[in-house]
């Protein structure tokens, strides 16, 4: 099963909060975020630092400092966030560099696997902050299933 770490969850939770702002560059401070969402402060704290050194947040010093986005939310995308706090994007143990384990030359998984990694990433690369941050009320319309469909016989049958 394939599934962000809390630390990912908490750094977009973040973003996303961080993007929404009313005036687009207004500061949160790690607890405003912290208390928002019920959220260890230590460990946003943390996530935040990241985030700061990945250059996706800023930090602003004074009394009404905190943090705010590095650049446009519709620059950064899911995979920048993701891969500040936890690192590269992974689905195997082995990476196409390490040749150390004792399966890569008999291995018969590695390539497609490395492919899935890449598609995940794509994806991942194609949401940016900005997208998540905009909130929807409208339902998602569910797909046409068999009953709702009509069978309409050609004509002259």
């Amino acid at each position: 099963m394939l599934r962000l770490s809390k630390k990912s969850d908490y750094a977009l939770i973040a973003m996303k909060h961080l993007a929404t702002r009313p005036d687009g560059s207004g500061s949160s401070s790690a607890r405003e975020i912290s208390e928002s969402y019920d959220i260890p402060l230590e460990l946003l704290a943390k996530v935040l630092q990241r985030l700061v050194r990945a250059r996706l947040l800023v930090s602003v010093q004074g009394t009404r400092g905190g943090y705010r986005l590095g650049r446009g939310a519709a620059s950064i995308s899911v995979a920048d966030v993701i891969q500040a706090v936890d690192g590269p994007v992974t689905v195997t143990a082995c990476s196409p560099d390490d040749h150390t384990c004792d399966q890569y030359t008999k291995c018969s998984i590695r390539d497609p696997l490395w492919k899935i990694k890449n598609r995940i990433l794509d994806a991942l690369n194609t949401v940016s902050v900005a997208e998540m941050s905009v909130e929807s009320d409208a339902p998602v319309a569910a797909p046409p299933t068999v009953s709702r469909m009509m069978f309409v016989p050609p004509m002259g049958e």
